[in-house]
């Protein structure tokens, strides 16, 4: 036998044995006797993940039918199990457990465990865990830690969201602007602990078991940041300065790649957004604007038609300019705009924009003006999210 395969061989024999100790202690001097050893033979230095049985009984210790000091226990055991053990399949296992126990049991359970990790240290801390008994042991411990932050991460999600996001409904796409703003960088800091799980030691049986929970719920984060971030673009251009700022940041950080013009619009808003809790009195303007921005659409079977009265002798209205309307790439599925989107060179066939720069003189009286946050009278550049800045 090798001397790798021996030392591996030792470790085991090791582990069985720390095992066997810690039951029969269990069975002498603890007052939770059975969810004690279950604790032990769910977490145990076996490379495979814990019986069922184990798990329903200390599942069944911290429903909310048990006392709340039933409950204390079971979480002090799991977190004295992760703070002494030194083997990185202990520790992954005992996360395994809570990370089941976060999704399969009511949400008392989350309650519970936030409320101890005030009272002492986080029991999701393992930012010094490490296994250095083999090469394959160090790699493992270094996922641990990674799978250990994303717990923290979920467990502080929860915090702010008032529920959770995997087992509940998505909620960000109702959102008033304040829940919004506090609830998307919960969620968008959620998801860099996942992507940070990635690379993780695929070969370990154990490690693709919560690398699997931890996918499943990424999806539901995703769709829940996709909605958010959708309800933020569409409150974006109604916020005060100090809130615009804020989502401006958030949607920097979505990771999207927005077109140049939507980002650029975003920025131009920021410097010129109220600062007050009212729309500033001073945008509104009584006079008529000097020029107005017009569009009209030319359709191929219709004849312009020639005036049957001359124009006034005034200054002539210059030829409209025709605009290409680029082709337009769809940004990534985080804002849900993924809608087909029309071709540039066919829209320009069936609906082209004519752009004109018209006097104020000749401007009909039923043209509409545009408008800045609702007040009439001052001309500003639209903003169409699916074709940029028109």
């Amino acid at each position: 036998m090798s001397g790798g395969g021996t030392q591996n061989g030792l470790r085991k024999a090791l582990g069985a044995i720390k095992d066997s100790t810690t039951v029969n202690i269990a069975k002498v001097s603890s007052d939770y006797k059975e969810l004690d050893i279950n604790i032990v033979k769910a977490t145990n230095h076996v490379e495979r993940p814990a019986k069922k049985k184990h798990i329903r009984a200390i599942f069944a210790a911290i429903s909310s039918t048990r006392p709340r000091a039933d409950v204390a226990y079971c979480i002090h055991a799991l977190a004295r199990r992760l703070s002494k053990t030194h083997n990185w399949a202990v520790a992954l296992k005992t996360l395994i457990v809570i990370h089941r126990a976060l999704r399969e049991v009511d949400p008392t359970f989350q309650e519970e465990l936030l409320n101890y990790g005030r009272s002492r240290d986080h029991v999701l801390n393992l930012s010094y865990f490490k296994d250095d008994s083999s090469p394959n042991a160090w790699d493992y411990s270094g996922w641990v830690r990674t799978y250990a932050l994303y717990l923290e991460e979920r467990l502080e999600c929860f915090r702010v969201l008032k529920y959770d996001v995997e087992t509940d409904r998505p909620r960000t796409k109702d959102l008033d602007t304040p829940e919004l703003l506090e609830q998307l960088p919960a969620l968008q800091q959620l998801l860099s602990r996942v992507l940070g799980c990635q690379g993780a030691a695929v070969n370990n049986f154990v490690i693709q078991l919560a690398l699997s929970m931890v996918a499943s719920e990424s999806i539901k984060i995703y769709n829940a940041i996709s909605d958010g971030s959708a309800n933020l673009v569409d409150k974006f251009f109604e916020m005060q300065r100090h809130e615009a700022l804020k989502a401006l940041d958030i949607y920097r950080r979505a990771g999207q790649q927005p077109p140049s013009s939507f980002l650029q619009a975003m920025e131009e808003y920021v410097k010129e957004a109220p600062r007050a809790s009212n729309v500033r009195k001073d945008l509104v303007v009584d006079a008529k604007p000097k020029a107005i921005l017009a569009i009209e659409y030319k359709k191929e079977t219709e004849v312009p038609e020639v005036p049957s009265e001359p124009p006034p002798p005034v200054q002539p209205v210059p030829e409209p300019v025709q605009v290409e309307v680029p082709a337009y790439e769809p940004p990534p599925d985080l804002l849900s705009l993924d809608d087909p989107v029309t071709e540039a060179s066919e829209f320009d066939q069936k609906n082209s924009l004519a752009l004109a720069i018209m006097p104020a003189v000749d401007q009909p009286t039923s043209t509409a003006t545009t408008s800045v946050n609702g007040t009439s009278g001052l001309p500003v550049q639209s903003y169409n999210p699916y074709s940029g800045l028109i």
